[in-house]
This record gives structure tokens, C-alpha cells and sequence, in this order.
């Protein structure tokens, strides 16, 4: 057994890029310290090819760590994708594997991690929910250049803590096909007794089929307008939104391939997609398919145990624009852990989980063959894979669990952290406020009114202590991520679970502290990936 806004910008982040200071670097990140605010790291080697412009800069403010512990090499190609049933359509992966194989580390480690782009367009790889110094966050012309077709880039990182994480693209759209795979943190004192382990991956799934791409979808939902955030690629050499990029020492920067913004699919929009449990709308795109590690319903994965096997079941919600509600039939389960981050004990029945969250759960195994449904909430699709203990029919398709209707945690607010990963109590420092705008008519979406601009923003102070208030003035949810630190959903002594990314209903707000212990240029975005990409997000700046 295992024991086991004011953000004004002067001078902007654009002509900094220009002039070769990218962001992990002091040069930018003390121009930023000039941008007002409102009211009031993790060491890695730097790259070679596909490099931000001033990786030796970063190189200093972090020392370079030991030798890697894991060492991985992860090729981004088209291939073939099975998803049951017989149906193989054209996609993109990571290694022609859906989903990618596992990273998987004990903390303390260091990750190198080669990225070999073999896809017909520039990619990246962010690692969700890692606080790693920011040239490693795989955000494109913001902490590093654009991976482009045929290059590599040397990804290295120190995994400090333990959990449930996992990594993907930043750009444009990629993360809506095939491209994503978990990373496991283990502890090397875990304190969790269980037998096995099951890693679940949800997923919304629309590549390829009858010709569809995430790109066509983009298009539609955007009536033809151009997408504003990480995947709008202009002609020339370009840095963060189109600046053009300087010799950095590692050459000029390089022509970007062409975008694939186009129109070539059938129509994929929806109307009429509701959930009380999300506030209201509860989505827009028409996925043909749902799946659970890369399975429909119809012809699910199976995970096999013996009754009374105690089961931690380590949930990720990878899809584009999908919540799910989540329940295994027969079963309670008992919350462990919310985004890599252990909480105090919660038992429920089901779960909603958004897009990019984790939860981490335990189970002891009843005799049978029982359904993990995973609902398409408001959509009416769903997903399913089965924890079978003995003989019997696999369930069919349409299994509808009765403990998805009954308690289900639809917030994290209601799970209180493990006493080891509180925040300590402490008044905020700063107090930073974004509102999330825009509207599903024009699908205009934004923050303050304004589509992402590269030249905006956030600025902090190392060593504050930050409240972040996210107000929804929108009729949609929105699951909320902030990159390279976790948060506590502050109440009055921030004592809430800790997160990377949160579910913000209509017309609510999310309220969360956290350090600023990492300095670097850090993304903020709703993780719908078509909200994002329609202009959802922006920058928190501050120099170490």
C-alpha cells in the first residue's frame, strides 16, 4: 500500500521588447515599476533556441540548479487520435498520445524537458499551476520566443511541490486538440494511505471531426473578427503583440508561420446551454464528443481494483470551454486536494470542476461495475469511464448516477486549506482590482472594458502581500488562472483553500491573496481558451 487600473505604461512592454529586455529580465520589469496601480521563483536554466531575448539576464536572478533528476524529451506532431467506438480523426499530440503520457516527478526535482515541435505551426508548453521562474512559463512573445516549426527548446524547472498538475500550449487555440498530459508532483512524505491511483482527464473534443478545427470555431464565435490574445501572429518578426524583436545575442527575432485563422469547418455554436450551477449561459460550442483519458462514453477506459481498495482519483478538467460535474455511481467521495494543494477533508457526492482545475479525491471501492460520469454541465453531452471491482455489463452510454444530483461542490470556497499550506494570516499590502467584461452577442470579451494589450500592465511590489479582487460583470462564468503563484481564497484572515485557477459566477466576484515571491511578467486570463483568446486576460508585472 501506497503511503502514498489604473496600469498605465510608460514605457510600454512592447518597445521594451523591442530594445531586447524580455520578461524574466530587470530591464522591463523596471520600467514597469513606473506603471501606477490600483488602490492602494523557482530556479531553471534558461534555453537556446526559441529562448526569451534576455534568458541570460533571468539566468542571473536565478542560479542555475543541480544536474536534472527527469530527464524528458516530448514531440508535439500530427497524428491520429482513436477516441473509441472505431472513430480516428486528425489531431495534434504530444508523442501520438492521447492523452500524453505522464510527467511524472518527486518534489525537489528538476524537469528538463526537451520540446521537439514536429506541428506545421509555433507552439509552446506552459506548465500549469507551477510556480518555476518565468522564463519557463511557455507564454509566447511574453516569457519566451515562439517554438517554431522544426526547432527545439529546453524546458528546466525545479518541482518544488508536491501535486496534481499538468501542461499544455499557450498558444492560440492548440490547447483545444490533443496537445495536454499530466504532471505529477509526488511527496516524498505522503501522508495519504491508498492502494492505487487513477489519473482522470476530461476533455471536450472537437478536432477534426467533419473537418473541424479549434481555429474554425475561434472564427465562428468571433463572426471573422481576428483572435487578440497569444495566437494573433502578424507578418514579420514579432515579440509580445507584434513588437518587433532585436538581436538579443541569439539572433533577430524570426518570422512567425503563417496563422491558421480561417473558415473551413461546419458550424459548431450552440444556443441554450444553461446551469443553475453556474450562474446561468453555461457555454457556447457544440463539441461532437466528451471524453475520460481520451474515450467516449461508448466505449469507455476501465480502471480495475478489489473492493475496499482505498482509490485516489486525481481529476483534470483539460477541455477548451467545458465544466463538468462529476460523480462515480455507488460512491461518496472524500476531497483531498484542490489544485495540487492539500485541503481539510470534504466529503460530497459530486463536483463541478472547470476548465484547468484539479481535485484530487478518495474512494473506497464497492463490489462491482460502476460509472465516473462526467456531465457536460449545461450542455447535455457527458463523458464516462467505469471503476470495476468485479463481474458485470460495462454501463451504458447514457448512465446517469443518482449522487450527481445530490450534494455537489460547485465552489472551492467551501474547503478550507491543510493546515500545512495555509496562508499565513497577514493584511494585504495591495489591493488589486480587474474587472471581467465584454458579452457572448459580439464575443467581445476583456478586462476593464479593454481586449488584451500586451503594453498593459499589473504592477506589484516583491514581497507584498496582494489581495486580487476579480469582479464578473459578465452573464457567463469564467474559470479565473493566475500563472507562477497560488492563491487562498481570502476571507477576512485569508484562510481559504489554495488555488491556481476559480470558478467566478455571473455577477460574483473572486476575492484571493497571495505573495509576490516570483517575480516576472505572469499571466491573468479566464482559461476558457476562446474567451483568452477574444481578449480575456492580462499582465502582472514586478522585478525581483
Amino acid at each position: 500500500m501506497r503511503t502514498d487600473r489604473t496600469s498605465q505604461t510608460s514605457p510600454t512592454r512592447r518597445a521594451v521588447l523591442g530594445a531586447g529586455i524580455a520578461a524574466a529580465g530587470s530591464g522591463l520589469l523596471a520600467a514597469c515599476s513606473h506603471a501606477g496601480s490600483q488602490d492602494g521563483g523557482h530556479p531553471g536554466a534558461p534555453a537556446p533556441a526559441g529562448s526569451a531575448p534576455n534568458g541570460r539576464e533571468a539566468g542571473r536572478a536565478h542560479p542555475t540548479p543541480a544536474e536534472p533528476l527527469r530527464k524528458h524529451t516530448l514531440r508535439a506532431t500530427p497524428s491520429p487520435v482513436e477516441l473509441g467506438a472505431g472513430r480516428t480523426f486528425r489531431s495534434w499530440t504530444y508523442e501520438g498520445l492521447l492523452p500524453g503520457r505522464e510527467v511524472r516527478v518527486t518534489a525537489g526535482d528538476t524537469v528538463a524537458l526537451t520540446l521537439a515541435n514536429h506541428l506545421p505551426e509555433a507552439t509552446t508548453v506552459h506548465w500549469h499551476g507551477i510556480a518555476l521562474r518565468n522564463d519557463m512559463d511557455g507564454v509566447p512573445g511574453v516569457t519566451q520566443r515562439p517554438v517554431e516549426p522544426g526547432e527545439t527548446f529546453d524546458y528546466r524547472f525545479t518541482a518544488t511541490h508536491p501535486g496534481t498538475y499538468w501542461f499544455h500550449p499557450h498558444m492560440g487555440v492548440q490547447i483545444d486538440r490533443g496537445l495536454y498530459a499530466p504532471l505529477i508532483v509526488d511527496d516524498p512524505k505522503e501522508p495519504l494511505g491508498y492502494d492505487h491511483e487513477w489519473i482522470v482527464l476530461l476533455d471536450d473534443w472537437i478536432d477534426g471531426v467533419d473537418g473541424s478545427t479549434p481555429d474554425d470555431v475561434l472564427y465562428q464565435l468571433r463572426k471573422g473578427k481576428p483572435p487578440v490574445g497569444h495566437g494573433n501572429r502578424p507578418e514579420g518578426p514579432v515579440g509580445a503583440g507584434g513588437g518587433a524583436l532585436a538581436d538579443d545575442g541569439k539572433g533577430p527575432g524570426r518570422a512567425p508561420s503563417p496563422s491558421p485563422y480561417r473558415r473551413k469547418g461546419p458550424k459548431r455554436l450552440m444556443a441554450g446551454a444553461t446551469s443553475k450551477l453556474l450562474g446561468g449561459h453555461a457555454g457556447h460550442i457544440a463539441y461532437p464528443y466528451y471524453l475520460i483519458n481520451g474515450r467516449t462514453a461508448d466505449d469507455p477506459t476501465q480502471f480495475t481494483a478489489k473492493p475496499g481498495d482505498r482509490i485516489r482519483l486525481r481529476i483534470i478538467n483539460a477541455g477548451g470551454e467545458s465544466a463538468f460535474r462529476v460523480a462515480l455511481g455507488g460512491h461518496r467521495m472524500t476531497i483531498t486536494h484542490s489544485d495540487g494543494f492539500p485541503v481539510q477533508p470534504y466529503k460530497t457526492d459530486a463536483l463541478v470542476i472547470g476548465m484547468a482545475e484539479r481535485y484530487d479525491v478518495l474512494i473506497t471501492a464497492q463490489s462491482g461495475v460502476f460509472p465516473l460520469v462526467a456531465l457536460a454541465e449545461g450542455k447535455g453531452g457527458r463523458a464516462m469511464a467505469v471503476l470495476r471491482t468485479g463481474a458485470g455489463a460495462v454501463p451504458k452510454p447514457s448512465a446517469h448516477p443518482a449522487e450527481l444530483d445530490r450534494e455537489v461542490l460547485v465552489s472551492a470556497r467551501r474547503l478550507g486549506p491543510d493546515e500545512s499550506v495555509a496562508m499565513p494570516r497577514r493584511r494585504y499590502d495591495r489591493l488589486l482590482r480587474v474587472k471581467l467584461t465584454g458579452g457572448m452577442k459580439e464575443y467581445d470579451w476583456g478586462i476593464d472594458h479593454e481586449p488584451y494589450n500586451p503594453d498593459t500592465l499589473h504592477k506589484v511590489e516583491r514581497g507584498e502581500r496582494v489581495r486580487l479582487v476579480v469582479i464578473n460583470a459578465t452573464h457567463m462564468w469564467h474559470p479565473v488562472h493566475l500563472h507562477g503563484h497560488t492563491f487562498s481564497l481570502a476571507g477576512v484572515d485569508s484562510n481559504g483553500a489554495r488555488k491556481d485557477t476559480s470558478i467566478v459566477l455571473p455577477h460574483n466576484k473572486l476575492v484571493a491573496d497571495f505573495d509576490a515571491g516570483n517575480p516576472g511578467l505572469w499571466m491573468l486570463h479566464c482559461h476558457n481558451i476562446y474567451h483568452s483568446e477574444s481578449g480575456m486576460m492580462t499582465t502582472l508585472a514586478y522585478q525581483g
